[in-house]
């Protein structure tokens, strides 16, 4: 109706015929053309853009089965994404990481040793339209022994592992012994190494005793150690598993930071201790936490330490007892190294009982994974 009214007046205006078909025919393709696109804009010309729909997660850990709930311990994980309308994906992988791809099919390997939960974000895009989800997995990685001390060979330390502190005073920590490199007071034998706490008079002490590092020689950031030991008996003793910052020559403690994976003190036996020293949080306030194992001097215990990037977690036997929440802003995000010692007396020691007259921490293994 309204093509015909406007051709209609054209046509009154129009004196030639032949040109007025060809105006006709031009002006009625205009308005067909621009009747026949108004079911595909959305009112501003541009095509509309669907909104993804149905988003379907799906996250299976590879070799799951009934004897491992979790997968083989590879860590990979096979992902299948799909959504209506989607041309795009986006994915947090809930460790720091995130992909995006166009096909939603693709396997990804974590390498976090170990157990662990994610929470997956997932985002299917068309254009700048999207819709959202989650998932959550748990996926175990089997441990890979990056270094290790087994103290199977008899003798004195690996040379190529291990260095020694030597001297008194316990370096601030108005320690009794006199540290030495002695197979009297550090030695392996029988599979684990066994450090000897002595009273006697040496250059000075009156105690004599060893400590062990791999400064040097083996450092490491993040990751898991497990060490098996069985500690001391004595009051005054204080036998220990430590790490401190590969910086500490430059920076200085605390601001190093340190790590005590496992500490004891004889004055009260079977109580286990876990600490953490940093700026602000150090000496006689650091972060810290005890557990209670019974006969820790006369049977062997396995105490791990499974340090990452956002915590570190400290165990005895496999049960978690304290849980630190480490961030960018602590000094626990640098290489690290080892240290095996065992002191007498000091600030944390205490008094040392009268007749003590030596007594004997041991180790029988200190392995550190990925």
């Amino acid at each position: 109706m309204i093509q015909n009214t406007i051709l209609s007046k054209f046509a009154k205006r129009v004196l030639h015929p032949i040109k007025s078909i060809l105006f006709f025919s031009m002006l009625t393709s205009i308005i067909l053309m621009s009747c026949s696109s108004s079911g595909s804009s959305n009112g501003g010309g541009n095509k509309v853009v669907k909104t993804p729909t149905n988003l379907v997660v799906s996250a299976v850990a590879a070799g799951t089965n009934l004897q491992n709930p979790n997968g083989d311990g590879s860590g990979t994980i096979n992902f299948s994404i799909s959504a209506t309308n989607a041309t795009s994906y986006k994915i947090l992988l809930g460790n720091g990481e995130t992909k995006e791809l166009t096909d939603g099919n693709f396997t990804y390997t974590y390498t976090a040793s170990g157990t662990n939960s994610y929470t997956v974000y997932v985002s299917a895009y068309n254009g700048t339209q999207f819709i959202s989800s989650s998932t959550t997995i748990v996926v175990y990685v089997t441990p890979v022994a990056i270094w290790s001390e087994e103290f199977n060979v008899d003798g004195a330390p690996d040379p190529t592992k291990w260095g020694y502190d030597l001297g008194a005073g316990g370096w601030g920590n108005n320690e009794l012994e006199y540290y030495t490199s002695r197979p009297q007071n550090i030695a392996i034998s029988g599979g684990t190494l066994k450090i000897n706490t002595i009273k006697e008079s040496y250059s000075g002490s009156n105690y004599t005793s060893a400590r062990i590092l791999s400064k040097g020689k083996f450092s490491f950031k993040y990751g898991k150690v497990e060490f098996r030991a069985k500690f001391p008996t004595g009051a005054g003793t204080w036998p220990a598993v430590w790490m401190l910052g590969n910086n500490i020559d430059t920076v200085g403690w605390p601001a190093c930071g340190e790590i005590d994976i496992l500490e004891e003190v004889g004055n009260a036996l079977n109580v286990n201790h876990s600490s953490l020293h940093s700026p602000g949080r150090s000496g006689n306030t650091p972060d810290t936490a005890t557990v209670s194992v019974a006969n820790g001097n006369t049977d062997f215990h396995v105490y791990t330490m499974d340090w990452r990037a956002d915590f570190i977690k400290f165990y005895v036997d496999n049960v978690l007892y304290y849980t630190f929440t480490n961030s960018s802003s602590m000094p626990f995000n640098q290489n690290f190294f080892l240290i095996v010692n065992s002191a007498i007396g000091g600030g944390f020691g205490g008094n040392v009982a009268p007749d003590f007259i030596s007594s004997t921490f041991e180790v029988d293994y200190i392995r550190v994974y990925n």
